[in-house]
């Protein structure tokens, strides 16, 4: 069984003043997405009855050039509770922090992995859920190739985390695929699901799809969703997911620019995935 995207033609939310508006992470009438201002990615809260129709409130959260953030992001993070994960530090080595109730952890919660390894360079892109009696991170590694490939840590209190030693467990094709990441996962009909972004060698990106049947093992699914409405034609990315009963919803970021890090024309849109 795969599912078929059905899209808002239009985006949902939005880059107001800001260059680009990309990265939600809903959870229940909230949305923790990213802002760039032309030199830095923030945290901005937006607010909604219907998931559709969003209200703006600003941004809620800034790097800290003081501390290991730097100045350059504190954003594309995920939102469970009054827990926010998300990534930071200087422009391509970014690390993994945490927020609760706004009091930032003082260190990255999730580093870099070993010399050599596939995440060596760069831990980014999380994604938090709850599997009893752990929280299990999804997360883009990078190597010092520059590729991205999605790996898994589980926590038992959201702060110290495990990484699994079979990362990573979603790998990419050498030959087509420049990198995967940006996972969204969730429970329904029986399985563990996972959308993902896929970026090509020439920076347009697109949404893959999973399945699992313990949230570790994963297979790759024949099926590809890419952007139809001018405003997402280059770029469609950083899923997040809903799930309720049958009823799946899924916010993402489009661009019509096909560009690595920042100044895709971003905007966030909506969908729901159906069989």
């Amino acid at each position: 069984m795969v599912f078929r995207l059905v899209a808002q033609p239009e985006p949902v939310l939005g880059r107001g003043e800001f260059s680009d508006a990309l990265n939600p992470s809903v959870s229940g009438k909230n949305n923790l997405y990213s802002v760039f201002d032309g030199h830095t990615w923030h945290t901005a809260l937006a607010t909604t009855e219907d998931g559709i129709h969003w209200q703006p409130k600003g941004i809620v959260l800034s790097p800290d050039p003081r501390t290991w953030e730097g100045s350059y992001i504190a954003a594309n993070g995920s939102a469970l509770g009054d827990w926010y994960w998300f990534q930071a530090g200087p422009k391509g080595r970014p690390r993994i922090g945490v927020a609760r109730a706004g009091k930032k952890e003082p260190a990255p919660v999730l580093d870099y992995g070993r010399v050599g390894s596939w995440d060596e360079r760069a831990v980014a892109d999380p994604y938090v859920i709850r599997i009893e009696p752990y929280f299990y991170m999804y997360y883009l590694g990078q190597d010092r190739a520059a590729r991205q490939r999605i790996g898994l840590a589980r926590s038992t209190d959201g702060i110290h985390w495990e990484k699994l030693r079979s990362n990573p467990i979603l790998d990419l094709n050498l030959d087509d695929e420049a990198g995967l990441g940006e996972p969204a996962v969730w429970q329904s009909h029986g399985f563990y699901w996972m959308l993902y972004t896929v970026r090509n060698f020439d920076e347009t990106r697109y949404l893959a799809l999973a399945r699992s049947t313990n949230g570790v093992h994963w297979t790759r699914l024949p099926v590809k969703y890419a952007g139809t409405q001018p405003w997402d034609s280059k770029v469609l990315c950083d899923p997040t997911v809903l799930a309720t009963g049958d009823t799946i919803r899924v916010w993402f970021g489009g661009g019509d620019v096909a560009s690595p890090d920042e100044n895709l024309h971003g905007q966030i849109g909506s969908a729901t995935l159906v069989k």
